[in-house]
């Protein structure tokens, strides 16, 4: 998708989960809401959804897509590579990523973001995979993080 197209999707997109999310719901609602509305909007967004630590494992939440993986093996793959290294992870290609966890072989292409609590700790990430090679950049990268500072903790 061209950028400014892209960017124009995401603005409409966060503006509209700014109104869905006013009240303030719980977590799992916040989740649950910013998975279907990303996932069913942007047509290039295979899977969609989250990964929480729990107990120092890191557990699917709230997703839409193919079956997800349950449990994904400690500090293996881009969703750890996500918590481990504090910051949004970019995959043009899931394939020569070391460590790729494949829980779809379809999966092409990955963006991670970082999903912090009220006092800024790492409880998780926005995962989103792509069936096409390269489908994420910076306009990803940028509002997907917007995005997830709308969690209602």
């Amino acid at each position: 998708m061209e950028s400014k197209k892209k960017a124009d999707r995401y603005k409409r997109l966060y503006e509209q989960l700014q109104d869905l999310l006013k009240d303030k719901p719980n977590s799992s609602a916040s989740m649950a809401t910013i998975v279907a509305v990303l996932h069913n909007k942007m047509e290039y967004f295979f899977w969609t959804g989250f990964y929480l630590l729990d107990r120092g494992e890191l557990i699917v939440g709230p997703y839409q897509g193919s079956l997800a993986c349950i449990k994904l093996k400690k500090d293996t793959g881009v969703c750890w590579a996500g918590i481990n290294q504090g910051e949004t992870i970019v995959v043009p290609d899931v394939h020569e990523f070391p460590g790729h966890i494949a829980c779809d072989s379809r999966s092409k292409s990955e963006i991670v973001v970082p999903i912090r609590d009220e006092a800024g700790h790492i409880i998780g990430v926005l995962d989103v995979d792509s069936k096409d090679y390269d489908s994420f950049d910076e306009t990803d990268k940028e509002w997907l993080e917007r995005i997830s500072m709308l969690i209602a903790w």
